[in-house]
């Protein structure tokens, strides 16, 4: 269609079947985790924990003084 042309409907599905194919096998967040792009997956029922932990870490946690402004991009 870029270059003035229409795209017949065999056409348009064999460019958008490839990208559907890998939306489809590299989406779900098991593929992400394996790859250790994540920190993990979180089961839904251990949330509340994980997310308790994470606050109580923050909570926690010394702070330290920081010598440094403010960065602005």
């Amino acid at each position: 269609e870029a270059r003035g042309q229409e795209w017949s409907t065999v056409d348009e599905e064999e460019f958008k079947a490839p990208i559907r194919e890998q939306y489809e096998s590299q989406g779900h967040p098991y593929y992400a985790t394996a790859r250790l792009w994540d920190d993990g997956v979180i089961d839904p029922l251990r949330t509340r924990m994980a997310l308790g932990v994470a606050l109580s870490a923050c909570a926690n946690a010394p702070l330290e003084p920081v010598g440094y402004g403010v960065f602005r991009m």
